[in-house]
């Protein structure tokens, strides 16, 4: 009998030196396995098992099978890390088209794509990358001609059509869908692949990926930890109304999947609430997880601790997957990183960034996640910060999770932005369905949960000097105030600090501080606001969303209607005054681009009105307008994702959806503190390790280009490797504000 030669997958070394080899064809059908499970719930099973007996048939190729044996090389079987590596992923890629004709050009995306990512169609931005060139190419080098001699099992050359069809209620909407389901299904492969791949190459990772609650066991723990907070809670007026909400909010629970919303003004349970309606919902419905997206890292922070205390011995459930915490060893275990890596855990939180540019992603691991998006609960806490210049593609890929994916949708904030679909003669784009909200009165709970009151200027052309705001503020012993920008933070501090004297304590916040001498700081004005000590902020919006603060007194600069509201949340939080003071100043700074927007319908809603500014109602007419103002598609991202044919520019749509303009900034690293001091050393001497370089995350800042290229040039920032900038002077980094753009040196450090 003619012995059967071993086809190879992977390689590695296990402890006693033996070279091991994992089997092509195990892996291959074990991919598909896998793979076809993880699709079963958005009901393209099909689809999947092709793509996973298919992915690495290239590997079948005898140039790579002596390859792989002969390189010595762990990761010989990645593409494109070595000049002599052999592309195995076209192969499987090309057969799928010359046996499934357009079923084959959809699944040609996923298996090409593989290792690479997803890519455009058409050659228009990425040349020969595209997958039109790549496959033409291909197929003139006849590199399927091996397939002719090989000696392949049966299985997996078998050619089976998907039956399913994409989702969708006609062929435009099947189009317009189509890039989130290949996308998707893409996510699928990914993760089987990985996986697979893992338990042959370190046995171990499996049995760590396990071991997490079920959501009934979390669901428990949690309705019994709401319980007794609800019996210990003192029984005031504030008390008994989040215990209605959270009432509300439970009880609808058993209520079809679909869009919900929860108004709830600010210190009225909401976090919890949604947490609460989240894992009833889960359970009532067979879900498989939460997925709570926060637009801002400093709001993930304290809300996880929520989460964790409210879970008790469950606490490990709750995976925090953003840089801050990849940075911090406290937040950080073995499991935790393991289900960063595909959202395998039953309670993620998450920034808006991570989510939702994960859903237009290309790269694979940006989209292995995916996947487990399906038949989940997706909270949106602090929903009116969406990006206004993106929303036609959110707003659509939100309706088809909900619609197609089996995702429950809760949308969360106290100004409720304008998400539906709008038709008028200028303007067309779908948004979501009219959401069931959780909150048994929005507008009466509105009123009774009202602790502020609202100054506004005079006249709204009343502007005041920096000089005079200053002096106003001084006459309080404990404030906040809120500018719109880091250069007023850093003027309007400064000012403040002259005219109090050197023994006053003044606080500044702004993004020219690193994350940890934030989160530093927003611990230092707690631990005074709890002592009643005089405490005196000045800050940029980035205390504006969800960071628990609470001052007897609320200075802000005039802005969007909606951050004035947010803005009165961090006064009289708690309800301790019978009233707190929230005012608006006009500054003779000017406000730009989306601020600028912004405040024109703030001045627009407002003018006229004698009303309440906190009352709901405001807000969906505030958003119509500033939404009037800004094109929803400004990157023109839908018509390089509307399917025609076949063609989609994944890459490029992927490169234009960036909810974080970096095009004008660049990231250094600062030596805050020891700690910082400590990573920027070991990184000269050791390079960008990658555990290196999660916790430098921490010690990030993103300053503009112009500011860099000086910044260089005077010998404040060096780069030690390219594209990777460093402080190098003291003189650049100030433990009150942060990165000093325009330093001076010292006279110490003139002296040669």
């Amino acid at each position: 009998m003619k012995e059967r030669n071993l086809v190879c997958a992977h390689i590695r070394i296990n402890e006693t030196g033996i070279v091991l080899f994992h089997d092509l064809g195990d892996h291959l059908n074990k991919t598909a396995q896998l793979a076809v499970k993880f699709a079963e719930p958005f009901g393209a099973s099909d689809w999947a098992m092709q793509a996973g007996l298919w992915h690495d048939l290239g590997k079948y190729q005898p140039q790579f099978q002596h390859y792989i044996k002969d390189a010595n090389d762990l990761d010989a079987h990645i593409e494109g890390s070595a000049p002599k590596r052999v592309d195995h992923s076209t192969v499987g890629a090309l057969y799928a088209v010359e046996k499934l004709g357009w079923e084959g050009k959809l699944l040609a995306y996923l298996i090409a794509g593989h290792h690479a990512g997803l890519t455009d169609f058409d050659a228009t931005d990425v040349g020969n990358r595209a997958l039109t060139p790549r496959l033409s190419l291909a197929s003139e080098k006849g590199i399927l001609s091996f397939l002719q001699e090989a000696e392949l099992p049966e299985q997996i050359l078998r050619a089976t059509k998907p039956t399913t069809q994409p989702p969708g209620e006609s062929v435009a909407d099947i189009k317009e869908g189509l890039h989130l389901w290949l996308r998707i299904l893409y996510s699928c492969l990914t993760d089987a692949d990985f996986l697979d791949t893992e338990s042959f190459m370190q046995p171990d990772r499996p049995e760590a990926r396990a071991g997490f609650p079920t959501l009934q066991l979390l669901q428990q723990q949690f309705s019994a930890t709401m319980a007794e907070l609800t019996a210990s809670a003192p029984k005031s007026a504030v008390n008994k109304i989040r215990h209605q909400v959270l009432q509300s909010a439970t009880e609808k629970a058993t209520l079809p999947q679909g869009v919900f919303s929860l108004t709830v003004p600010t210190g009225g349970g909401k976090t919890l609430t949604s947490m609460a309606f989240a894992l009833n919902h889960a359970l009532h419905h067979g879900m498989d997880r939460v997925i709570y997206v926060i637009p801002y890292t400093s709001i993930i922070e304290q809300t996880v601790d929520v989460f964790k205390k409210a879970l008790g011995v469950y606490q490990g459930a709750v995976v925090e997957h953003h840089s801050s915490a990849e940075s911090d060893p406290k937040k950080e275990n073995h499991n935790s990183r393991l289900a960063c890596e595909n959202w395998d855990a039953p309670i993620i939180v998450t920034t808006t960034v991570q989510f939702f540019e994960s859903l237009f992603a290309a790269r694979s691991s940006r989209c292995r996640k995916l996947h487990n998006i399906v038949n989940s609960v997706v909270i949106l806490d602090e929903a009116q910060l969406l990006p206004p210049e993106f929303r036609e593609v959110i707003l659509n890929a939100m309706n088809r999770l909900a619609r197609d994916y089996r995702v429950t949708l809760l949308i969360c904030t106290a100004t409720q932005p304008a998400l539906g679909s709008v038709d008028q003669f200028d303007l067309k784009y779908q948004g979501l369905p009219e959401p069931v909200e959780l909150a048994p009165d929005p507008e009466q709970l509105a009123q009774q949960l009202k602790r502020v009151e609202i100054e506004l200027p005079e006249e709204m052309n009343q502007q005041q000097s920096w000089e005079g705001i200053a002096e106003e503020l001084l006459e309080h012993p404990s404030f906040l105030c809120i500018v719109n920008k880091r250069d007023d933070c850093k003027q309007l501090y400064e000012l403040l600090a002259e005219k109090s004297g050197a023994e006053a304590k003044i606080y500044h916040l702004s993004a020219l501080m690193c994350g940890q001498h934030r989160a530093d700081t927003i611990r230092l004005i707690r631990e005074d606001l709890a002592a009643n000590r005089p405490t005196r902020v000045i800050s940029t919006q980035l205390v504006e969303a969800g960071v628990d603060l609470d001052f007897p007194v609320v200075y802000r600069a005039i802005s969007g209607l909606d951050s004035i509201a947010q803005a009165a949340g961090r006064c009289n939080r708690e309800g301790k005054l019978k009233s707190g003071l929230v005012r608006v100043f006009i500054p003779l700074s000017e406000n730009f681009g989306l601020i600028a927007r912004a405040e024109a319908a703030t001045r627009e809603v407002l003018h006229g009105y004698s009303g309440d500014l906190l009352d709901p109602a405001l807000y969906k007419k505030y958003f119509q307008l500033f939404y009037g103002r800004i094109p929803p598609d400004k990157r023109s991202i839908k018509e390089l994702l509307t399917a025609d044919g076949v063609s989609i520019q994944f890459r490029t749509a992927a490169e234009r959806f960036k909810l974080i303009d970096d095009s004008y900034q660049q990231t250094i690293f600062v030596a805050y503190n020891e700690a910082g001091e400590k990573l920027l050393e070991q990184l000269r001497k050791m390079g960008p390790e990658r555990w290196l370089m999660r916790k430098l995350q921490r010690h990030a800042v993103s300053i503009k280009k112009e500011d860099l290229r000086r910044l260089l040039d005077d010998g404040f920032i060096s780069e030690p490797f390219p594209d990777l900038f460093i402080q190098q002077e003291s003189e650049l980094y100030d433990n009150r504000l942060g990165v000093i753009t325009k330093p001076v040196r010292s006279a110490d450090g003139l002296i040669c």
